[in-house]
C-alpha cells in the first residue's frame, strides 16, 4: 500500500500541530522526494550514514527528530549539506523533519515515549504555561537509590547514565526533558523534585545540581531521542497502511 507525500505530510503537519510551534528549524517537509509514500525509514539525526541506510532500503521517505536549515547556521548548501541533500534527491526520498513538535507530543513524543520506556508517571509538564511546554515531572514506580536508578537507565537505554549526587540517597520524584536540556535544571529544582534527567550535561550543570541540592542523570541527547520518530514511524505505518523501518544509527554523546 502507499499514500501520497502531500497526505502524510498533512497528517503529520495536523498530528504534530506543527505550525502552531515556534522552533529553530522548519518542521515538517524539507526536502520533496517521491509524490507516493509506500517505505518510510526513520531515524534521530539525518546524518550521511542514516541517509545511506534509507537509500539502501529504497525508502521513499525519511523521518528524523534533527533535519536540517537551523537558524543561525550557514544557509548555503555546501560541504555536508550538500551530499546529504544530493543523496535524498539523487534517489528521490522525501526528508520530513519534527523538532520541538516531537518532544512535546503527548503521546508519540520523545518525553512521553522516555518517561514510558523508563516507567516514570507523568504528571504533567515542568511548565504548564510555556509555549511549547518542553519537558515533563512525575514520579518513579518506586523509590530506588540514585544509583539504582543509573544502573536501570543505562541498562534500558544501553549507555551508561552519568549521575551526579549522592549515589545511597532515595529519590522518587523526577523531572526529565530529552536531548541537551541541562540548562532547564534550575527550572526543575524550583518543582522541588528529587532529581533532573535530560540528555546532556554541561559544566555548570554539576554546580547547580549540587547547589541546588537536585539529582542530575545526564542520559544522553541521542539516546534520549530515539524514540520519538520511531514511534511516530510505526504510527504512520499502522495508520497508512505502509512499511517502515526504525534504523539507530550508533551515537555515544
Amino acid at each position: 500500500m502507499s499514500v501520497s507525500l502531500k497526505e502524510l505530510v498533512a497528517y503529520c503537519d495536523g498530528l504534530l500541530s506543527s505550525a502552531s510551534i515556534r522552533d529553530y528549524c522548519p518542521n515538517g517537509l524539507q526536502v520533496e522526494g517521491t509524490a507516493e509514500v509506500a517505505r518510510i525509514v526513520s531515524g534521530v539525526t539525518a546524518s550521511q550514514a542514516l541517509i545511506d541506510e534509507a537509500v539502501r532500503l529504497e525508502a521513499d521517505l525519511l523521518l528524523v527528530h534533527h533535519g536540517y536549515f537551523w537558524k543561525g547556521e550557514d544557509s548555503r548548501i555546501t560541504g555536508i549539506k550538500y551530499r546529504r541533500i544530493r543523496s535524498l534527491i539523487g534517489s528521490d526520498i522525501s526528508l520530513l523533519a519534527y523538532h520541538l513538535p516531537l518532544d512535546v507530543h503527548p503521546e508519540l513524543g520523545n518525553n512521553a515515549q522516555l518517561a514510558q520506556i523508563l516507567g516514570l508517571e507523568t504528571l504533567g509538564p515542568m511548565d504548564p504555561l510555556a509555549k511549547p511546554a518542553v519537558g515533563s515531572h512525575g514520579r518513579l514506580a518506586k523509590k530506588l537509590k540514585a544509583e539504582d536508578f543509573a544502573e536501570q537507565v543505562s541498562l534500558v537505554l544501553g549507555r551508561e547514565c552519568q549521575h551526579i549526587g549522592d549515589p545511597e540517597a532515595e529519590i522518587e520524584t523526577i523531572a526529565w526533558c530529552t536531548g541537551a536540556a541541562q540548562g532547564m535544571i534550575e527550572q526543575a529544582a524550583q518543582l522541588n523534585v528529587d532529581a533532573y534527567l535530560s540528555g546532556e550535561i554541561s559544566e555548570p550543570t554539576v554546580h547547580v545540581a549540587r547547589e541546588a541540592g537536585i539529582h542530575y542523570f545526564a542520559a544522553g541527547h541521542h539516546a534520549t531521542e530515539r524514540y520519538g520518530a520511531k514511534a511516530l514511524g510505526e504510527h504512520l505505518a499502522q495508520h497508512f497502511g505502509v512499511e517502515h523501518h526504525f534504523i539507530d544509527i550508533d551515537n555515544p554523546v
